[in-house]
């Protein structure tokens, strides 16, 4: 697989110079992988850290900055960060207020975190942590004990870092982070598999003919796979599914996501299909993100993400945020 890189040993580096560069907002510490909100710490506000594996870009430095993260901790590509990332991160960030860890369910991500969260503790710092697990492909997959956590993460962190900009206290904070996860869904479809650059070629076999439903992020396995279905084919059955474990009584936010390598015409194009079947499904729709926000390095195909909302979480998701992935109202 041709690449754009120099050495695979350098591609995180080489990809938190280039976003220093890009960034003057944001400070990025190349040497010990922590990037963070040049303001920060904001006095008197909660401090919002996540973090993972990278390849998932924009996921999480792209989501650093108002209104959204106050930090975020880059590993290796699909490697959990270590501890001692996201201690640094939550030191230079604290106010005093707290710190929220939002956590991704994945083994790697989980065990770091919660040990860091002591480490952190035991240097005066209030964490509290959100585990985020929305996909409702499969359970107990490579990598995880439960749900893992994928498109949800990115509602969660908008909507939690918009009530931390308004100055709640943690323990609000953390309900609300909460409460976002427990009303979003997510559902992968893979066209291709995704190529590491450690790896150089495709991390699994998938045939030309054929797709995966319910990937993870990371190119685990789904549900099942089968030959190629059309765009209408699968919205219906990405949303089916989500349906069944969701069952919104209101509104819903829809995230249509792309892996990587899908471009955005076939993703406009699968959106006005999600947006058919949820019509005809009698679910309301509040507002509809459509793009590369949760991606898995080069993979074809898309995930769709239901967040069932409030008046509340409607009002924070559309409060002002800017950072290098998401923008709006400022």
């Amino acid at each position: 697989m041709k690449m754009l890189i120099n050495v695979a040993e350098t591609v995180v580096a080489d990809a938190l110079r280039g976003m220093a560069a890009a960034h003057p907002e944001l400070t990025v510490d190349v040497e010990n992988r922590v990037i963070v909100r040049r303001d920060a710490p904001v006095d008197g506000k909660v401090a919002l850290v996540s973090g993972g594996g990278s390849g998932h870009e924009p996921l999480h430095g792209g989501f650093v900055g108002p209104g959204m993260l106050s930090a975020a901790c880059p590993g290796e590509v699909f490697t959990s960060p270590v501890p001692d990332q996201m201690v640094r991160a939550a030191a230079a960030v604290d106010s005093g207020a707290g710190v929220l860890f939002i956590v991704k369910n994945y083994t790697g991500d989980v065990l770091n975190f919660d040990m860091a969260a002591e480490l952190a503790e035991d240097e005066g710092i209030q964490v509290a942590k959100v585990l985020v697990n929305d996909d409702v492909a499969v359970t107990d997959s490579l990598y995880t004990a439960g749900r893992r956590g994928t498109g949800a993460t990115l509602y969660v962190e908008k909507i939690a870092g918009a009530a931390a900009e308004e100055g709640m206290p943690l323990e609000r904070v953390e309900a609300i982070a909460r409460q976002v996860n427990e009303n979003a869904r997510s559902f992968g479809v893979a066209l291709s598999a995704c190529s590491t650059p450690a790896k150089g070629s495709p991390t699994f076999d998938l045939p030309s003919g054929e797709l995966e439903l319910g990937v993870g992020i990371h190119g685990e396995p789904g549900r099942e796979r089968r030959p190629m279905m059309t765009s209408s084919e699968i919205a219906a059955y990405a949303v089916d599914v989500v349906l069944e474990d969701l069952a919104p009584r209101n509104p819903v936010l829809v995230l249509v996501n792309g892996m990587g390598a899908t471009p955005l015409l076939e993703l406009y194009g699968f959106n006005a299909e999600v947006q058919r079947v949820l019509t005809e499904r009698g679910v309301v729709v509040a507002h509809t993100l459509v793009g590369n926000y949760v991606t898995s390095l080069d993979m074809a195909g898309a995930s769709v993400t239901l967040c069932q909302v409030d008046e509340e979480l409607l009002r924070l998701w559309n409060a002002p945020v800017r950072t290098a992935g998401l923008r709006w109202g400022i």
